[in-house]
């Protein structure tokens, strides 16, 4: 049985004055997805996950969760949707329990009874009555992903998840999203200019440049056609050298 669209992005444009931030994006990311967003910085990597958030309005074009418009409904259709959108923020004289908390209260009862689950969940329960201020970087990378995560979204929207981490804890954070996505049937989008993120992680990707997207891939589809002494960096680099614009 085919799988049905979760998100769509129809058209989608940005303008901020006379600069084309976006322009004309189109992406299908299918329930169950682990959907990578691949660029160099400054693609509209971000701006596509703030338009996707309402963060942004969009010039023109169409969003669409669960086939129903984002438009007037925004707010409803966004509680289905978690995110950490660039540098988390906390409140960072609280214990990563209380920042919990705090978000729940905007969700309800259920999702403060979630919180035990996504301490654990996210591995940071031991650490759950220190001050976020305390925290390594790791750490609060894990607080945003349980924060994303506190009021049970089908959709889960991450911008550069292991940015500035050392490789042995973006290990980590890459196997979390994998546990999420695998075992609570999570759909994760994530933005990302890392090819071994995209490796290890994703089962479809987007490639944007200069606010166009250029390019989509299965994985599996690339793991089948590429050769066995080439590594994935280099091949992945060979389909799409010629549009991704470097500056």
């Amino acid at each position: 049985m085919e799988k049905e669209p979760i998100l769509v992005l129809e058209n989608l444009t940005k303008k901020i004055k006379n600069t084309t931030i976006i322009e004309n994006v189109n992406i299908n990311v299918m329930k169950g997805d682990i959907y990578g967003l691949v660029g160099p910085n400054g693609a509209g990597k971000t701006t596509t996950l703030k338009l996707i958030l309402n963060l942004l309005k969009p010039t023109s074009g169409n969003i669409r969760i669960n086939n129903v418009s984002l438009g007037k409904d925004a707010e409803k259709m966004l509680r289905n949707v978690g995110a950490m959108i660039e540098i988390p923020k906390f409140y960072e004289n609280l214990t990563g329990r209380r920042n919990l908390e705090v978000i729940s209260e905007l969700y309800g009862e259920e999702a403060k009874k979630r919180i035990d689950e996504v301490l654990t969940i996210t591995e940071i329960k031991d650490s759950q009555y220190k001050k976020v201020k305390d925290y390594s970087l790791g750490m609060k990378q894990r607080l945003a992903i349980a924060r994303a995560f506190i009021h049970d979204p089908d959709i889960i929207i991450l911008d550069e998840p292991t940015n500035g981490l050392d490789p042995y804890v973006a290990n980590s954070i890459r196997k979390l999203i994998i546990k999420l996505a695998n075992d609570y049937k999570k759909t994760f989008i994530i933005s990302t200019h890392q090819l071994s993120e995209v490796e290890s992680m994703c089962n479809r990707v987007g490639i944007i440049s200069r606010g166009r997207l250029i390019k989509e891939f299965d994985m599996d589809q690339i793991k089948s056609i590429k050769p066995e002494d080439m590594p994935f960096e280099d091949f992945f680099i060979s389909l799409t050298a010629k549009e991704v614009a470097y500056e």
